[in-house]
């Protein structure tokens, strides 16, 4: 005769158990018994799969309200899956901090305003400006630049230990776009000293003939792979990612910039 397991461990062993595989696997484990189920929703476990630093980072979030929200009216289990859903403002509005759901590590997004854009303050050239669709403020668009220089750094110690990160340039276009179809952009990501990366020609708005390696993201922005690293232990400095296009002869204009999206790679 087979013994149901479930009859001789108790909940919160059960819970314990679950709480050293992944939250892919506690989510998979609700399928097998209601008292998997109901063990797979203990704070328990989905308190292990939050970063330890993970209050830390929602203090500094933009509003205090929203803070004291995450942190006194939620669950650690309603907290882990709205962080994953619900990317939450950081650092005065310039960043945003959220959960891959598949792993629980970190994943940040530096907004427009917290990048280094060439020439950003000269109304000539760029224009920050309101967009219902992001979750930041204010967005970047470029009104006209023949030299394109966008950098974005973060520092590895507030990232995921042991995890290969990849980073995104997250945009769209206007109506009125140009440049982009006629000039490649280069793309860039190093780590620190040590690595110097690798850098990827391509173009954002390539005619028909030509590869598209951008894709459409589920909130309506466009994303296209700047490069990716590896964050050990979190000491390796600072984190570069960029997209350049310089060489004084091509006018460009209609690029909108939302930010750079840093997440766990095959995080989707």
């Amino acid at each position: 005769m087979r013994t149901d397991i479930t009859n001789i461990l108790p909940e919160e062993c059960i819970s314990y158990i679950l709480s050293l595989t992944s939250p892919t696997d506690v989510c998979r484990s609700k399928l097998v018994s209601p008292v998997f189920r109901s063990a797979a929703d203990s704070d328990t476990i989905w308190g292990k799969f939050l970063p330890s630093d993970c209050y830390d980072i929602i203090s500094n979030a933009s509003s205090s309200s929203s803070s004291k929200l995450l942190t006194s009216s939620m669950s650690k289990t309603q907290l882990y899956f709205h962080l994953c859903k619900n990317p939450i403002i950081i650092d005065n509005g310039t960043m945003s901090f959220g959960l891959d759901k598949a792993t629980g590590k970190k994943c940040f997004m530096l907004g427009a305003r917290r990048l280094s854009i060439a020439w950003a303050n000269t109304p000539r050239y760029w224009r920050w400006k309101h967009v219902p669709e992001s979750r930041f403020l204010e967005v970047a668009e470029l009104k006209e630049v023949w030299w394109l220089d966008v950098k974005g750094t973060i520092e590895t110690k507030i990232l995921s230990p042991n995890t290969t990160y990849v980073a995104y340039l997250v945009y769209k276009f206007s109506s009125s776009r140009y440049g982009f179809e006629k000039k490649p952009v280069d793309l860039h990501v190093e780590l620190g000293e040590s690595d110097a990366g690798r850098t990827f020609r391509i173009f954002l708005d390539p005619s028909a003939n030509i590869p598209q390696f951008s894709r459409e993201r589920e909130d309506g922005w466009m994303e296209v792979k700047l490069g990716e690293f590896f964050n050990e232990h979190g000491d390796d400095g600072k984190a570069t990612c960029s997209l350049r296009e310089v060489d004084n002869y091509t006018l460009k204009k209609g690029l909108i910039i939302e930010g750079i999206d840093i997440r766990p790679k095959d995080s989707r």
